[in-house]
């Protein structure tokens, strides 16, 4: 991958180190692979610090040096409730000064000084000498301030106080996973809504006892056209989807639907694509006449809510339905307007925005609708007994071009997009073309972004998951000119950003879900565990170090654990090869179709006989899948029985790289397999679903789609226009639309459900 590491000079490697720049890593392979000096000297580059001159190079080697010698404080210190931490005061010497800490309710205590013995640094000409401060033990969960003045220096430094635990369910919760778009009733405007999310909510919890429903990011996209479709790519993490209103429970839309609403309604059971451009048209249209009639004959009540409201969310409100507005007139791309509407804070933008005053308030009292009807589903879930309620989902970041990189332009790293390196499944590496956080930017706006994006979706449910939680510690940052596998691993502050995550999640009441699939660094899944945030285990992706299946007791306990997960088909499609068919049409594979045929058809039959040797599946269904005459045929010694491999577990901390599947031995795999599975795909779906309740797992995730028997994936990475990513409605095997109205009411799919729901919870599936 890029130049080899000789080509980097070794004071360019320290440079590079010096901010936290990786220049080798191990690939997903375990092996070393070098950084390219282009990556070291764009990622630099979108960090600030120009080193395209190799004369250059020396020079900011020393200024680097002296950087932290000039701080008085540093700009922020993570410490944990309960311990005390000493921060470091830097001054010329001679000059006196006073340090105190102001904590969060108003309170302020004067902080002790000592001084280091002989240690000082010469600095511009000054002799700077350090001094100890220890902070308190007894400073509550949250943030402070350190203010510190000498002489004609004062400088103030966040203090984020991470709590000393974060809610943990004591037992296994069981709860429902969807794509909340896709999942309609006769009563959605062509998409899954809020009251949907609602009713779902709580069907799981009194037929399946759930605990919680998870749902995909509901993140804000632009609000003009053509719409976004991705929740991974949204405008705003921020603020939430208007189309996800259910128009009919605001009080002002009475008699606002009209005839192309009833038929979109009427359109819910057509298997067609989701037309998010028409629904959104249809649903402004509808909204910008509730928001006349609110204008004019809303409740004092309900304004003074929305007044509230309004104060609550403060600038970052104001902003997001200013950037609406502006989207409107000059496009969802405000790197292309006009100059001087590219600064939030510029003249034109206050002109605007008091010229466009009533379109600015449309736009923020549709985020005070979406807030209302999402928080009422979540209490309507808690209010039939779920113990977590509605699971929100936070994607990793943001179009660079979207509200929140306009808002927050002076945190955004330029000339950068986020990604992945090559793995098993994308041998080019990933683009993600997500803006990148400048991580010293972030630190001194005191993690605001970040702060009030977390705290606003713990807000409105009771626990959240975060894509990617793998970039809290480390980002691979690409070049905007560059091929994706040609960039570099930046060094994230971990402390911070789980710091701030906590303290919200601890302040909600909140569980927290971390995504660490993929490729995790060793110590990483430790740490989340320390922290008591969740991690995620996939079933598919669950294997020892000799790629075998990992027997349920090896599973993690402090995780979300399910079968399947968004980015592939649901169980019964996956079963039957369909990402390999998928895959194969779109020109996807890194190999020839027949092997990688073959090399995914013996993983699927490696589970198959771990099922098997579990007692979860029939070993007679077992010899007719695989063609041998008897169970014991299809059964070898080769794969042994789960739980009898305990010298396979990996070493804590010890998993750099994912596991493939093991190579199939020869002839292993029947050529019909998939035609052979097909009658018996319900048995194995509800093995596959028993094998997950029997791990220690404290979450289970049961997939709604795999209720109903659907196999068409939701998104396929490594596609843009290729495959209708996240416009796909559920439906049942034959690809015939099901609506929430089905699911609730047909006792055949309630038998599947409470099946599936019970298998979840250890139980058996009679």
């Amino acid at each position: 991958m890029g130049a080899s590491q000789a080509s980097l000079d070794p004071q360019l490697a320290e440079l590079a180190r010096s901010y936290g720049i990786a220049t080798t890593f191990p690939d997903w392979q375990g092996r070393p692979a070098e950084v390219s000096r282009r990556a070291v000297l764009a990622v630099l580059q979108a960090l600030g610090v120009d080193a395209l001159d190799p004369r250059r190079i020396p020079e900011l080697l020393a200024e680097r040096r002296a950087e932290s010698l000039r701080r008085f404080l540093p700009s922020y210190v993570v410490v944990r409730e309960g311990r005390s931490a000493v921060i470091p005061v830097r001054l010329p010497d001679g000059v006196p000064a006073a340090v105190s800490i102001e904590t969060e309710d108003g309170g302020r205590v004067a902080l002790t000084l000592r001084r280091r013995d002989g240690e000082a640094h010469h600095v511009d000409g000054r002799a700077i000498v350090t001094y100890d401060v220890e902070l308190p033990a007894d400073l509550p969960a949250g943030y402070h301030r350190v203010h510190g003045a000498g002489g004609e220096w004062t400088a103030e430094s966040l203090v984020l106080v991470s709590p000393r635990k974060l809610p943990v369910p004591p037992d296994p919760v069981t709860g429902l996973m969807c794509q909340l778009y896709a999942v309609r009733s006769t009563a959605s405007w062509g998409i899954g809504d809020a009251a949907d999310l609602r009713a779902l909510a709580e069907w799981a919890a009194r037929e399946l006892g759930c605990g919680f429903v998870l749902v995909n990011p509901l993140h804000a996209p632009a609000p003009t056209l053509p719409m976004e479709p991705s929740p991974y790519f949204p405008s705003s993490r921020r603020f939430a989807d208007p189309l996800y209103l259910r128009i009919e429970d605001i009080p002002e839309a009475a008699g606002c639907a009209d005839a192309d609403a009833a038929a979109l309604r009427a359109e819910n059971s057509v298997d067609r694509l989701i037309d998010r451009d028409r629904i959104w048209t249809v649903k402004r249209a509808a909204l910008e006449k509730a928001f006349a009639v609110w204008e004019d004959c809303s409740t004092s009540a309900r304004r003074a809510e929305f007044h509230r409201f309004q104060e609550e969310q403060g600038a970052a409100l104001t902003n997001f339905a200013t950037w609406c507005a502006l989207a409107e007139q000059y496009g969802p791309k405000w790197r292309n307007w006009p100059p001087e509407f590219r600064d939030p804070a510029g003249r034109a933008v206050s002109e605007f925005r008091a010229a466009q005053h009533r379109r600015v308030q449309f736009y923020g009292w549709l985020q005070w609708l979406a807030a209302g009807q999402l928080a009422a589903a979540h209490r309507s879930a808690r209010a039939v007994g779920m113990p977590l309620g509605v699971v929100h989902d936070l994607a990793v970041g943001v179009d660079p071009d979207g509200a929140d990189a306009w808002a927050y332009a002076s945190v955004i790293a330029p000339g950068v997009t986020l990604g992945a390196p090559a793995d098993m499944y994308n041998q080019q590496g990933q683009r993600w073309n997500l803006a990148a956080w400048h991580p010293d930017r972030l630190a001194r706006a005191g993690f605001q972004p970040l702060r009030d994006t977390v705290r606003a979706w713990l807000a409105l449910g009771g626990g959240l998951r975060i894509d990617h939680i793998l970039g809290f510690f480390r980002q691979w940052w690409i070049a905007d000119d560059a091929p994706a596998a040609d960039g570099a691993y930046l060094e994230m502050d971990a402390d911070a950003l789980l710091g701030v995550v906590r303290i919200e999640a601890a302040r909600a009441g909140a569980v927290v879900i971390g995504e660490d699939l993929g490729v995790v660094p060793a110590g990483v899944r430790e740490r989340l565990r320390a922290e008591d945030i969740m991690g995620t285990s996939v079933l598919w992706f669950e294997r020892d170090r000799s790629g075998r299946p990992s027997p349920p007791a090896h599973w993690r306990r402090e995780c979300l654990a399910t079968v399947t997960t968004h980015d592939l088909p649901p169980t019964c499609g996956y079963l039957l090869g369909v990402h390999v068919d998928l895959r194969a049409r779109l020109g996807l594979l890194a190999r020839d179709e027949a092997a990688e045929r073959a090399a995914d058809e013996a993983d699927r039959l490696d589970w198959l006989r771990v099922l098997a040797a579990e007692g979860l599946l029939d070993p007679a269904i077992l010899a007719e899948i695989t063609g041998r005459q008897t169970a014991a045929e299809a059964q070898p010694d080769a794969v042994p029985a789960a739980g009898a491999q305990p010298d396979a577990v990996p070493a804590a901390g010890a998993q750099p790289r994912a596991v493939p599947a093991r190579e199939a031995e020869p002839d292993a795999v029947p050529a019909d397999f998939a035609a052979r599975l097909r009658p018996h795909l319900d048995a194995v779906r509800a093995a596959l679903y028993g094998y997950v309740g029997r791990t220690p797992a404290l979450l289970r995730g049961l997939y709604l789609p795999d209720i109903v028997g659907d196999r068409r994936p939701v998104n396929q990475p490594g596609t843009a226009d290729a495959y209708p990513n996240w416009r796909v409605p559920m439906a049942d095997g034959n690809g015939r639309v099901v609506l929430l109205d089905e699911v609730f009411s047909d006792p055949a799919i309630r038998a599947v459900a409470q099946t599936l729901a019970r298998l979840l919870r250890g139980g058996r599936a009679t």
